[in-house]
C-alpha cells in the first residue's frame, strides 16, 4: 500500500466515528474520494456514496461502514463521575483501566474508566457496564454538566499503530476499514472504462441498526450489493478452530457461504480470485450474515448479496488487528471483478 494511501488509512482510524455520530469522519471520506467519482451523494440517515458511470443500468452497491462501537453517558452523579450504557458491542473486560474521549456537547474532554484497586479486592468477576465509570476529573455534577450531558457519547482513546510494518492495530477497526476500501476501489476504478453503475457507500449505523445500509439499498435500488466488512481471524492463542474455523491474517478476502449469499455473486468472486492467483478463505453466514449485507438485501423488490470480510483479530476491544496486506488484496479483487463486468451478468442462481 502506497504510503499516502496508508497515512489516509490511519487518519480514519483516528477519527472519532460512533454510531449516530459519523458526520466528521463522513465529511473526510467525502473529501479523499470526490475527486476520483462522477458524483458524491449523501441521505438522510448520513450515509456517504461515491458513483462511477450513473447512467448504467447494472448498478453494484458497496457498502463497508464507518460507524465504530461507543459508550453512552446515561448518568452523571453527585461527585462528577459518567456512567454509562453501551452504544454496540461493547465488552465490559476490554474497557477496565482504559482513556477515553468522552464527545461532550461543550467540548471533548479526556477520562478514564476507573477501577477498584487489587488491594481493595479489585473488580468482582460477574461485572457488567453499570459496575464501571468514568472519571473525568471533575469535582462535582455541576462542573461536569458544563461539558456532558446524557446521551453524549464516548470512545476509547487509542491511536492505531503500524506492527512490524504487516498489521495494523487500534480501534474500530471494525469496520473503517471498509468505508477505506469501499473508498478506494472507486479510487483504482475511475482510471478504467466501466459497463456497470459502482455506487461505493460509507455507511452509519451498522453496529446499532444497519440502518445506513437500508437506507443506502432502497435509495440507490441496486442489481446487485457486496457488504465490505471484517470477521473473527482465529490465527492467535485461545481461539477453538475446530469450533471456530480456520481464518488468519495474510490468508486472503473471506468470502461468506450461507442462506443469503447469492452463488452467482460468490463465483465471480472465486472466479476473479483464480485469474489474480489470489487465495481466498471462507466463513459459514447460514442463516443471516450480521452484516449491512442483511439489510440491503431486504430492499425494494430484494437484492442479490455477497459478503467479503477483512479477517480480523481481537474484535470489539481497543486493539483491533488487520493485515495490511489483507486490505490490498480485497481492494485488487474487487476491482479486477467489477471492471471486468459486462453488465450484462445473471445473478438468477435458476439460470445457466
Amino acid at each position: 500500500m502506497e504510503q499516502q494511501r496508508r497515512n489516509f488509512l490511519l487518519e480514519l482510524l483516528s477519527t472519532a466515528s460512533p454510531s449516530s455520530m459519523e458526520m466528521e469522519i463522513q465529511k473526510k471520506w467525502m473529501k479523499e474520494f470526490s475527486p476520483y467519482a462522477d458524483k458524491m451523494l449523501t441521505d438522510l440517515a448520513g450515509n456517504a456514496i461515491a458513483v462511477l458511470n450513473p447512467k448504467a443500468d447494472f448498478k453494484i452497491l458497496l457498502a463497508g461502514h464507518c460507524d465504530e462501537i461507543a459508550l453512552v453517558i446515561n448518568r452523571i452523579d453527585e461527585k462528577g463521575y459518567l456512567h454509562f450504557d453501551k452504544m454496540g458491542g461493547i465488552n465490559p473486560k476490554a474497557a477496565i483501566g482504559m482513556k477515553v474521549q468522552v464527545l461532550g456537547y461543550q467540548k471533548t474532554v479526556t477520562g478514564v474508566i476507573g477501577v477498584n484497586a487489587q488491594h481493595h479486592g479489585g473488580i468482582k468477576d460477574d461485572f457488567g457496564l453499570e459496575d464501571l465509570f468514568i472519571d473525568c476529573g471533575a469535582k462535582s455534577k455541576e462542573e461536569m454538566e458544563e461539558l456532558v450531558q446524557i446521551g453524549d457519547l464516548a470512545v476509547y482513546k487509542r491511536e492505531p499503530e503500524l506492527m512490524m510494518d504487516r498489521y495494523v492495530s487500534g480501534r474500530g477497526l471494525d469496520n473503517r476499514t471498509g468505508a477505506f476500501i469501499v473508498g478506494e476501489v472507486v479510487r483504482r476504478l475511475s482510471k478504467k472504462k466501466l459497463k456497470v453503475g459502482v455506487y461505493a457507500a460509507s455507511t452509519v449505523n451498522e453496529e446499532t441498526n444497519m440502518g445506513g445500509a437500508y437506507f443506502a439499498a432502497a435509495g440507490i435500488e441496486p442489481t446487485m450489493a457486496i457488504a465490505c466488512d471484517v470477521t473473527f481471524a482465529t490465527d492467535y492463542p485461545g481461539v477453538n478452530t475446530n469450533k471456530y474455523g480456520d481464518v488468519r491474517l495474510e490468508g486472503g478476502p473471506v468470502l461468506a457461504k450461507g442462506a443469503p449469499i447469492n452463488r452467482k455473486i460468490n463465483q465471480l468472486l472465486e472466479k476473479t480470485a483464480k485469474s489474480l492467483e489470489m487465495k481466498v478463505q471462507y466463513e459459514l453466514t447460514p442463516r443471516a450474515t450480521g452484516t449491512d449485507a442483511d439489510r440491503m438485501r431486504l430492499t425494494g423488490k430484494g437484492v442479490p448479496v455477497s459478503l467479503v470480510s477483512l479477517p480480523l483479530r481481537y474484535m470489539h476491544s481497543p486493539v483491533e488487528t488487520a493485515s495490511i496486506k489483507d486490505i490490498d488484496e480485497e481492494i485488487d479483487l474487487l476491482v479486477e471483478m467489477i471492471a471486468n463486468m459486462t453488465g450484462k451478468e445473471s445473478l438468477n442462481p435458476l439460470e445457466d
